[in-house]
């Protein structure tokens, strides 16, 4: 059993919506009486419920019709489930099945991999927009010593008095920081993308309109700021005093330097490494897959690249878009998206 097999008995209705069949995720599940497969779907209900979502969304009853015999015809409840109705009854359904087990298995690895991921891209925005601040700020102040401002805290503070509609110690306590904490690195990306729009616009402006001496800089500053948390309201965004303040990033900077380097891998270990992070999966599994389906899916044949960068580029798309698609690299196979399929043939075509 593997994920191809949950992926081809999914059904798209009119509007592109995926749904399930729940007598088709029975059998699956080798759930041989339906009965007891619906008590665990009347499970995987009440837990709908009781997270806070509405069941109707996830799981809808209706009625289909099984042949039985030459001519009669009988009745059968049955359900159209979503991917997550799907989760939530693997999760309540029989462990001591062992293709549940794996399945829950599965989907608790699954769930591991989005956070990571999600936490991945989060520290990577913060610090790509973290660099941008620093740099737009040089450039901010530079442009305002050009235009004559002296006194560089208060042309500093008017910003955050207009934008955050708080002066910097009040923005500090309210957010739970330390006197001595740098703000910019306690920001998300979200609220690092306000300050960077900031520093470019007060910039421009005061390059645009030639603006002189520390009254208009200042001024300069504080209508940017003013603007830009106007717009925020405007748009009923979460206002910048409002977001809760995040870890250091010099923890984020850290943590990708330590993926960094558990992926640099060395050319003679590539093919190696790459076939024990993304083995196939067993024999057994190949087989039950056959079984369902004897279209053969789309693939791709090259041999290894010389090229070290090229070698690590591959192996994160196959990392990073496993599904359907079949990739040969020399003697080993990888199932890849479409997506992937197509990022590894312009790379590989370069």
């Amino acid at each position: 059993m593997n994920e191809q097999i949950f992926e081809q008995i999914k059904k798209v209705n009119e509007y592109w919506k995926e749904y399930w069949h729940a007598r088709e995720l029975a059998k699956v599940l080798e759930y041989a009486d339906f009965t007891n497969f619906s008590k665990v779907v009347k499970k995987a209900e009440l837990a709908c419920k009781n997270s806070g979502q509405s069941t109707t969304n996830h799981f809808s009853e209706f009625t289909e019709t099984a042949q039985i015999g030459s001519w009669a015809k009988r009745a059968l409840k049955s359900w159209k489930l979503s991917r997550y109705a799907c989760y939530l009854i693997i999760q309540n359904a029989d462990p001591s099945k062992e293709i549940v087990a794996l399945w829950q298995s599965y989907f608790a690895l699954q769930t591991r991999q989005q956070e990571l991921s999600a936490q991945y891209l989060e520290d990577q925005k913060r610090l790509e927009l973290r660099d941008e601040v620093t740099k737009h700020n040089k450039k901010l102040f530079s442009t305002a010593r050009w235009a004559g401002v002296k006194d560089y805290a208060t042309f500093y503070d008017s910003w955050y008095q207009w934008l955050y509609g708080l002066k910097k110690k009040d923005i500090i306590e309210k957010k739970h920081l330390d006197p001595e904490d740098n703000l910019l690195d306690h920001m998300n990306s979200e609220e690092l993308a306000a300050n960077l729009f900031r520093a470019t616009q007060a910039e421009a402006k005061i390059k645009r309109e030639s603006i002189k001496w520390q009254e208009n800089a200042s001024m300069a500053h504080f209508e940017v700021g003013q603007k830009i948390r106007q717009t925020i309201q405007e748009l009923w965004w979460t206002m910048p005093e409002d977001i809760p303040a995040v870890e250091d990033i010099k923890y984020a900077r850290r943590r990708l330097e330590e993926l960094e380097y558990k992926e640099e891998w060395s050319q003679q270990s590539f093919e190696e490494k790459l076939a024990e992070r993304l083995a196939e999966k067993d024999a057994e599994s190949k087989k039950s897959v056959s079984n369902i389906s004897n279209q053969k899916p789309q693939s791709a044949e090259y041999k290894l690249p010389d090229n070290i960068l090229l070698l690590t580029n591959l192996a994160k798309i196959i990392k990073w878009y496993p599904w359907d698609k079949l990739l040969i690299l020399w003697d080993k196979k990888y199932k890849v998206s479409s997506e992937g399929l197509r990022l590894v043939k312009e790379l590989m075509n370069k």
